[in-house]
């Protein structure tokens, strides 16, 4: 990628190069997916920056160092949101880098104070999300978005979740595309390792729903879909994955709806393949994003969808994320209004014609396989400027 600042500079190969990855929140997602791709192709040191995020979060800034299979972990408390303030300068002691990731631009900040003072050759910027008013109409907001237009237009390479992310910031910032350009790389999965559901799902079918608690992710129709289910004679399971500041009005709903022996809430849980076992348990996925124009999840790649895929599951989904209409005409998903009936009629409909959940199935199957972190990151790390050697390093992952 030609920077606009900086020029053209020669590529940094993974196999011995060191890396600093720096990032927030506790789920399974690119900068996870990144350490682990760089740690198996051959770098010699990767150093991984984790920032507190929300509130259920455990509350510490975490410093894993990563170097030829070993692996050494630094622990620092502090308690969102009041860590905002101090993930730019946290920690202070990290070792010179090639690379320096940064997955939101607190992080990239630092990265590009480090570059000039020359402890780093390269940064790059992948945002993993847009929010048009990200704290709302708040002089925060206004500071938060002028230093992410300066990371956009000031690193030696970008990335975006999704082109309505990229356009959404673009427009916002009042750039053009040749101003800051960028590489999309959407959201992913180890697709040749994730365990899959099959047709035996469909002899105790359980319906799963893998987020945050939060309001916009709809969650709540999750629950009332159950009590539709229940209604019309067909008493099946849910499996709610993820914790949230609204898990206990959820539980609430759940006995105030009389399908809390339905209702499964696991609340976060910490190992991805833990999750990944209670999808490939299930026989059909939930994402019914609550529609708001507001929404950030209109210009985000929700992970959750390619786990979904991943796991081989029919998705039932409300028109907000912006890869809905893609995810209904090629991996075997279906758009819906965010109406428990609505939901209720398709998880029937499903689950009574094997013939259609197996097409279904085979559809989401298909369609996750261009989505493989092994896959993207090979093409795509490359053009921003980090060579990728084809011949992968036999070191285990820590």
């Amino acid at each position: 990628m030609v920077d606009p600042t900086h020029g053209t500079r020669a590529p940094i190969a993974v196999k011995g190069g060191r890396f600093v990855v720096a990032t927030s929140g506790v789920a399974d997602g690119p900068s996870q997916a990144l350490s682990r791709f760089l740690v198996e192709h051959g770098a010699s040191a990767v150093t991984v920056v984790t920032h507190p995020l929300v509130a259920e979060s455990a509350g510490e800034h975490v410093v894993e160092e990563l170097v030829s299979g070993a692996r050494r972990v630094r622990r620092r408390p502090n308690r969102p949101p009041a860590t905002f303030v101090f993930d730019p300068v946290t920690p202070l002691l990290l070792p010179r880098a090639d690379v320096w990731i940064g997955f939101n631009c607190l992080v990239t900040a630092q990265g590009l104070v480090r570059r000039r003072l020359g402890r780093v050759r390269s940064v790059i910027h992948w945002s993993v999300d847009f929010v048009p008013v990200r704290f709302g109409e708040s002089p925060l907001t206004k500071v938060y978005d002028r230093l992410d237009r300066w990371c956009i237009t000031s690193s030696d390479g970008r990335v975006e979740l999704s082109d309505a992310a990229f356009r959404g910031r673009l427009e916002s910032y009042g750039l053009r595309p040749e101003d800051a350009p960028a590489e999309i790389v959407p959201m992913g999965s180890w697709t040749d390792e994730a365990p899959r559901t099959g047709p035996a799902a469909l002899q105790q079918p359980r319906l799963v729903f893998l987020g945050h608690l939060v309001e916009r992710m709809g969650v709540p129709l999750v629950v009332q879909l159950a009590a539709e289910l229940r209604r019309r004679g067909r008493p099946i399971g849910v499996d709610v994955i993820g914790g949230g500041p609204i898990l206990g009005a959820l539980e609430a709903l759940a006995v105030e709806h009389g399908v809390d022996d339905l209702v499964r809430f696991h609340g976060f849980v910490a190992d991805f393949a833990d999750v990944q076992r209670l999808l490939a348990g299930a026989a059909v996925a939930l994402a019914p994003y609550e529609v708001d124009e507001d929404s950030f999840s209109r210009f985000a790649d929700p992970g959750k969808l390619k786990a979904y895929l991943a796991a081989g599951l029919p998705i039932l989904l409300t028109p907000v994320p912006p890869n809905a209409d893609e995810l209904a005409e090629h991996a075997g998903a279906s758009v819906l209004p965010p109406d428990a009936a609505a939901f209720a009629d398709c998880v029937c409909a499903i689950l009574d014609a094997p013939d259609e959940w197996r097409r279904r199935h085979d559809a989401a199957v298909a369609h996750s396989l261009q989505f493989d972190w092994g896959t993207m990151l090979s093409s795509k790390l490359p053009r921003l400027g980090i060579a990728v050697d084809a011949t992968r390093s036999t070191e285990p992952s820590p």
